[in-house]
C-alpha cells in the first residue's frame, strides 16, 4: 500500500520540547510510520500509528530520551513508511529542539519587541540576566544577527518554569 502524508503538526522551525507531537492525516502500510529525529550527529528512531486504510487523521507523540546527545539545538523530523521501501514518499521537517537551547526546557512564550528593546533588555526581563543566547537561539529561522531586532516583530522566549 503506498502512502500519504499531509503533516499539520509540527511546522517547520516549530520550537519543541523531548515529547514531540505530531499530527495530520497518512495512511501508511501495515498502519503505522517511522519517525526519525536527528541532527547530523545522533539520531533516534521509533514509530507512530495511523491509518492503514485509506487516509486517516492520526495524532501521535515521539519522545527524544532526556540524555539525548545531539550536539545542535536544530533536528530534523522525518516521517516514512515503515515498510522498510526506502524509497518511499517521506516528509523531513526542520525542527527547533528547546532542551538543547535552554536547560530544563518546558515551552515558550511570545514578547513583541517594542522601541528599546535589545535581546538583552528582553533577557533581562524574562530570566533576570543578560543571556539572551536562549533566545536567539529560539529564534534562529528568523534571526540573523542578536543586534538585528524590530519593534512589532514577535520573539520566542524558550522558559523552563513554565
Amino acid at each position: 500500500m503506498s502512502i500519504t502524508l499531509d503533516i499539520q503538526q509540527p511546522q517547520p522551525f516549530d520550537l519543541v520540547g523531548a515529547d514531540i507531537l505530531i499530527s495530520g492525516n497518512a495512511t501508511a502500510f501495515e498502519g503505522t510510520l517511522g519517525v526519525t529525529v536527528s541532527e547530523g550527529h545522533d539520531e533516534y528512531s521509533g514509530f507512530v500509528t495511523v491509518g492503514a486504510l485509506g487516509l486517516r487523521q492520526f495524532q501521535g507523540v515521539f519522545s527524544v530520551p532526556v540524555n539525548n546527545s545531539f550536539q545542535l539545538s536544530r533536528v530534523f523530523l522525518t516521517l516514512a513508511d515503515d515498510s522498510g521501501n526506502e524509497n518511499g514518499p517521506s516528509v523531513v521537517i526542520p525542527l527547533l529542539f528547546g532542551p538543547k537551547i535552554l536547560a530544563g526546557y518546558a515551552g515558550w512564550q511570545p514578547h513583541v519587541v517594542r522601541a528599546g528593546d535589545t535581546l538583552t533588555k528582553i533577557a533581562q526581563h524574562h530570566y533576570g540576566t543578560n543571556e539572551y543566547q536562549p533566545i536567539f537561539e529560539a529564534n534562529q529561522h528568523v534571526l540573523s544577527s542578536p543586534n538585528l531586532i524590530f519593534p512589532g516583530q514577535v520573539l520566542r522566549v524558550p522558559r523552563a518554569d513554565i
